[in-house]
């Protein structure tokens, strides 16, 4: 079947299913295969359920004729998606970076959907599979998408632009995550750097932090047109200050001389650069100051980034989505400058650091030993690696750290919690 045949079928049919325990009536089933799974076996059940139609690539689960036989699952929905994309003639912002993606999306849907019907990646659905499926969930009643995506690899980038071909652009920053996949740090600004090259190919514009050196330098590199500048350095189109940090953000920012004040329900000085970017970002889009003001004093996060949970007994800085290097080091340099008594650390292990890992950790530890805490509490294998040479708890797993808590409960504390999701610091919060 070609793509131009599979997509009039998904016009009629056109939600997306990849999993049978999500099913919707009418919707189409693609059979996608996983490290643990075959989605062929699931496709009679599919149909059983209420889809339309199921997309396979094995004959041998062919059952009726609401079965469609493909040659790749996968690749079909990669090639319906960017058929489906080309059908769209509205503008698409790509967004990627090593921290403040999933941020700097959210800002930017709630600041554009003042003024516009939008359109954003949902979750975590930034990847081969999830970019395809946000693209299929957009429908002719939307004027302006925006679409996240990530990657821990050379390359994917620049195949998922191939697919969601946005016609406008933004990385965030760049910095020291999966390591072990980019080969490195310089591995890490070529495989962002690939919305550049898109971009300059497809005379796209480009969004950039001017007071970024890597950003900048890579710009520079690609000798990109059509850029708009932002940041903390001259010649920009949108600067900003913090006024106050204790734990939310206050900010007054400039355009062309006229200044205004926004409060936020953000927490992390790290986040100014996001906020500016969703003000440009609004700006372009010919949004006012009073519009763009109120997209981002309503964006309240609740994805464990940036992410302020009072307890009866303590407040947390819920930070827990995901860690790097990078990450580690502005959320603790935010730490360590809040003007809070009683400050509690407890950091996970980062993951996908290859070689580094052990030098990375170490480095981690020193920043956080620099902070005045009431109680540091470290976790994982790497981390305890240093135990001998640092004051504070260390504890091999999540659970030791668990049992400990339990045992010892911290109250009346600021505390900041930080770790790569594997290590699931989302289970201590109970007891905090």
């Amino acid at each position: 079947m070609t793509t131009e045949e599979l997509y009039s079928i998904y016009l009629q049919s056109p939600t997306i299913c990849t999993d049978t325990r999500k099913i919707v009536k009418g919707c189409l089933f693609f059979a996608l295969k996983g490290d643990n799974f075959d989605g062929n076996a699931f496709a009679e059940k599919a149909i059983n359920e209420g889809a339309d139609y199921a997309v396979i690539d094995n004959p041998d689960f062919v059952v009726n004729g609401k079965c469609i036989l493909v040659e790749d699952v996968l690749i079909s929905l990669q090639e319906l998606a960017t058929y489906h994309r080309k059908q769209l003639n509205i503008p698409f912002i790509g967004i990627t970076g090593t921290n403040g993606k999933t941020t700097t999306k959210e800002l930017l849907n709630s600041v554009l959907s003042k003024k516009y019907k939008t359109y954003a990646t949902q979750g975590n659905l930034n990847n081969h599979i999830g970019v395809p499926l946000t693209l299929l969930s957009i429908d002719n009643n939307v004027e302006l998408a925006i679409i996240e995506m990530g990657a821990n690899h050379q390359k994917e980038i620049g195949f998922l632009s191939s697919i969601a071909q946005p016609t406008h652009g933004l990385i965030t920053n760049v910095g020291k995550a999966h390591l072990e996949g980019f080969g490195g740090f310089e591995g890490v600004k070529k495989g962002k750097g690939e919305l550049y090259d898109f971009l300059k190919g497809s005379g796209g514009t480009i969004f950039i932090n001017k007071a970024n050196s890597y950003l900048l330098a890579m710009s520079e590199a690609r000798e990109l047109e059509n850029i708009i500048f932002y940041g903390n350095a001259p010649g920009t189109d949108v600067s900003g200050e913090i006024t106050d940090n204790n734990p939310y953000l206050r900010v007054k920012w400039k355009k062309a001389e006229q200044f205004y004040s926004v409060d936020t329900n953000l927490t992390g000085a790290y986040n100014l650069e996001n906020i500016l970017a969703a003000i440009t970002v609004g700006l372009h889009f010919n949004l006012v100051a009073a519009e763009i003001n109120e997209g981002i004093t309503s964006y309240v996060p609740g994805n464990n980034r940036s992410q302020v949970t009072k307890t009866d007994n303590n407040t947390l800085i819920c930070d827990y989505y995901n860690a790097n290097p990078s990450s580690m080091a502005v959320a603790l340099e935010n730490f360590g400058s809040l003007q809070v008594d009683n400050k509690v650390i407890v950091l996970g292990d980062m993951f996908e650091l290859g070689d580094e890992s052990a030098a990375e950790h170490l480095t981690v530890l020193q920043k956080a030993s620099s902070i005045k805490t009431t109680s540091s509490i470290f976790i994982g294998k790497e981390f305890s690696k240093s135990k001998d040479s640092f004051n504070g708890k260390f504890f091999d797993t999540t659970q030791e750290a668990f049992e400990y808590l339990k045992e010892s409960p911290i109250k009346g504390a600021t505390i900041l919690i930080k770790g790569s999701r594997g290590m699931r610091l989302e289970t201590l919060t109970s007891l905090f």
